[in-house]
């Protein structure tokens, strides 16, 4: 099983910077990549960024440059710093892991139950 616990969301102003983190309880499966999403209303779920097993990264266009993502490894967390956040950063980020069962090579989305980020104009 994978599971996913998100920390670190809240309020803060525009131009402030937030840090969430996410922590996965594994037990037989190989995380290949965690990321983050986030999801406004009435809107899909939508990608911020993510870090692969050998530590390349993706971002949003949106994002790049005010937020960055970081893994420990050892620890199996992933954590987002976000900097200059934005009214339009608004919405609840979701803590994201793909991940495999040991000896095989197809891979499942796993979830956070989200945590909410408010940036108050």
């Amino acid at each position: 099983q994978v599971q996913l616990v998100e920390s670190g969301g809240g309020l803060v102003e525009a131009g402030g910077s937030l840090r969430l983190s996410c922590v996965a309880s594994i037990s037989g499966f190989i995380i290949d990549a965690m990321g983050w999403y986030r999801q406004t209303p009435g809107n899909q779920r939508e990608l911020v960024a993510t870090m692969t097993s050998d530590g390349s990264t993706t971002y949003a266009e949106s994002v790049e440059g005010r937020f960055f993502i970081s893994r420990d490894y050892a620890k199996k967390t992933v954590n987002l710093q976000m900097h200059s956040l934005k009214p339009e950063d608004t919405a609840v980020y979701y803590c994201n892991a793909e991940a495999r069962r040991y000896g095989r090579s197809a891979r499942n989305g796993y979830w956070g139950q989200g945590t909410q980020v408010t940036v108050a104009s």
